[in-house]
């Protein structure tokens, strides 16, 4: 059988080729991929001074070749159940070398064999992300054309907001100001922890950036009434309000459907969304009019795209964001949207935030946008 979505193969011209689609697994190499942040990482919930990610490598060889893989599983206790011991200790319980692999046309090959891990979508996104940058780089062509066919081929640009973390509020003006200054226009501003120290924020970044877009992330931190006084005070500023993100608890869909009714900006379900059954929850509750898809969060491209597709079947508004990854993560995150034709807010910047950068390729980034190159697989390496 060929590796084949929606037309995808070995690149030749503008069309693609079947390939024999029988692998062998030849190597599995883990490691952890920790690099520190330039600011701490605070939200509502916890708080990050470095990655917290495992770095996967697999190599698949066919008749002709072999062809390397990497993938990254990030960690951000404790919206992910997973840190990072559990994930590495997970992976190392895989014997995946020596096995033999037939990928069809909808990779439920590869979902059975990783099938192990559903129950730990940190570790099982590694590995899925590995196995499908060697099966693209193996197809010839980038990620994105391997899962959406001439949809993903076409999609090549992106542009992405920045966060801002819970810090004082005159750090986070500033922080606003030097994000404007490098060509960003959208700020995803971190709230739920203190609805007064929350206000003042916002009034700091309104004052320094009064044209900037705001998305709000409360990370689950607040009740309706709480979550409505916060955006009363941003009507109040004259600020403009792109988005509210997870504004109540992920089990608080009535709270949810509360603010979702009363704003006109987009409420987006993140921590309420980690499989198509919570989807169809959040829809029937009206909790939400957008969902955040992330790739640990729901165990690797194939799921995180699946529930992408239904969402938007249903109407639904997609942002794509990340827990804390590397160039690696984002870049494959990039992909994955890039896959669905694009995302209404893409939230793909955490590689912005740390102090050093393991890798390379993946994207070319001007300010806010993000162009894809056009290198087979996730195009990323190691530096």
């Amino acid at each position: 059988m060929s590796i084949r979505a929606r037309g995808c193969g070995r690149r030749r011209g503008r069309g693609y080729a079947a390939r024999v689609s029988r692998v062998l697994i030849t190597s599995f190499d883990i490691s952890p991929l920790e690099v520190r942040l330039l600011e701490p990482f605070v939200i509502a919930t916890g708080r990050m001074d470095a990655t917290r990610s495992a770095l996967v490598g697999i190599a698949l060889s066919d008749d002709d070749h072999e062809h390397r893989g990497i993938g990254e599983g990030a960690c951000l206790p404790p919206v992910t159940s997973e840190d990072l011991p559990d994930v590495l200790a997970s992976l190392r319980s895989l014997s995946l070398i020596g096995t033999e692999l037939t990928i069809d046309h909808d990779f439920s090959n590869l979902r059975t064999l990783l099938a192990p891990l559903d129950d730990r979508p940190v570790a099982r996104t590694a590995v899925e992300c590995a196995l499908l940058d060697a099966l693209a780089r193996r197809a010839g062509v980038p990620l994105r054309t391997l899962l959406g066919g001439e949809l993903g081929a076409r999609t090549t640009t992106l542009r992405s907001d920045i966060t801002i973390p819970i810090h004082t509020p005159q750090r986070m003006g500033e922080l606003a100001h030097e994000w404007w200054a490098r060509g960003f226009r959208s700020f995803k501003i971190k709230v739920g922890k203190d609805l007064d120290d929350d206000v003042r924020a916002l009034e700091a970044v309104v004052r320094a950036t009064p044209e900037a877009g705001l998305r709000l992330d409360a990370n689950g931190g607040f009740s309706a009434r709480s979550a409505l006084t916060l955006t009363n005070a941003i009507a109040r500023l004259g600020a403009r309000l792109e988005c509210f993100e997870q504004p109540c608890a992920r089990d608080d869909l009535e709270g949810s459907a509360e603010v979702a009714a009363a704003l006109e900006a987009p409420v987006i379900a993140d921590e309420s969304v980690r499989s198509l059954d919570d989807l169809a929850r959040v829809i029937k509750a009206r909790a939400a009019d957008g969902v955040n898809l992330k790739l640990v969060k729901t165990g690797g491209p194939l799921s995180t795209r699946a529930i992408g597709v239904a969402a938007r079947a249903a109407g639904l508004s997609l942002m794509f964001g990340g827990m804390v990854e590397t160039r690696l993560g984002m870049s494959t995150a990039a992909q994955v949207a890039a896959s669905l034709g694009g995302v209404e807010f893409a939230d793909l910047d955490t590689a912005w935030l740390l102090v050093g950068d393991p890798m390379q390729g993946g994207y070319h980034a001007e300010g806010e946008r993000y162009t894809l190159d056009d290198e087979a697989g996730i195009g990323v390496r190691t530096a």
